[in-house]
């Protein structure tokens, strides 16, 4: 070879060699400029592939997984954020990344509304949204219970929520900020029913004796991981690690480690 063409490659191999930290820098400026990387999670006894729960050695669901995984692979610290329901975590998003209680990434259910404060990487789980009646009710489907006086609840500033409202033209649909009030209401009879995912209000029925999962389904709710808005290198690295925890059974050790093993991975 050339001395000069030598020289030449040598040359952009040193250039390389030096570019590749700067941009792993500019990453971790941008994804994790707390130096740790903040994972926002929703706790709830509810569970399902949003959900996260806390335990007596912390908090456990599949975006605490995936975000601690996320965090090895940018080699810094995970924290985890917690808020009471999606609609929280949404409305941190707009307060930006360097502010207390604000996140860096987050795995929600995603919409049109969420579109506009935040930047959504791939889809990781697809969902039927439906509605759980209170135990003695008679209502059996959608027509029943769409009905003046009946008394829907749901999640406040959720998907679900918004479904919901957009779904009944005669029931009257009320948010609540947690899971755990709604249950409350629900089993006391407080509310004739409870707008949420299938899977969900299926471990529910087993809670609350008498209650009814209806077999209609309004709305297909769709989770994906997701970034603050302009934070274009962490979208890049959070759909590349997405991508990849789909075929490299990442997602499915989350799944199966939080009690999803018979949850079939839902992407479309």
């Amino acid at each position: 070879m050339p001395a000069s063409l030598w020289s030449a490659c040598a040359g952009l191999a040193l250039a390389a060699a030096v570019a590749m930290p700067a941009l792993a820098d500019g990453l971790k400026d941008e994804i994790a400029p707390t130096g740790k990387l903040r994972v926002a999670i929703a706790i709830s006894p509810a569970g399902g592939a949003f959900w996260s729960t806390k335990t007596e050695s912390g908090y456990a669901g599949v975006p605490v997984d995936l975000g601690k995984e996320m965090a090895a692979r940018l080699g810094v610290p995970v924290e985890y954020v917690v808020h009471q329901n999606s609609g929280q975590i949404t409305d941190a998003a707009a307060k930006g990344t360097l502010e207390k209680g604000a996140w860096d990434v987050t795995f929600l259910p995603k919409d049109p509304e969420r579109e506009t404060e935040m930047m959504f990487g791939p889809i990781y789980e697809v969902a039927d949204a439906t509605y759980i009646v209170k135990p003695g009710s008679t209502v059996t489907s959608f027509a029943t219970l769409d009905q003046p006086g009946t008394k829907v609840a749901a999640v406040n500033n959720t998907t679900t929520m918004r479904g919901a409202i957009a779904h009944l033209k005669n029931a009257k649909v009320t948010g609540y900020q947690t899971y755990d009030e709604i249950f409350d209401l629900l089993k006391s009879g407080g509310i004739d029913a409870f707008a949420l995912s299938r899977d969900q209000l299926n471990k529910m029925a087993q809670k609350i004796p008498g209650t009814r999962v209806l077999d209609e389904t309004f709305k297909k709710t769709v989770t994906a991981v997701a970034v603050p808005p302009g934070h274009a290198q962490a979208l890049a690295f959070v759909t590349k690690f997405m991508t990849e925890a789909t075929t490299n059974g990442t997602l499915r050790k989350a799944y199966d480690n939080n009690g999803l093993k018979d949850t079939p991975i839902r992407t479309e």
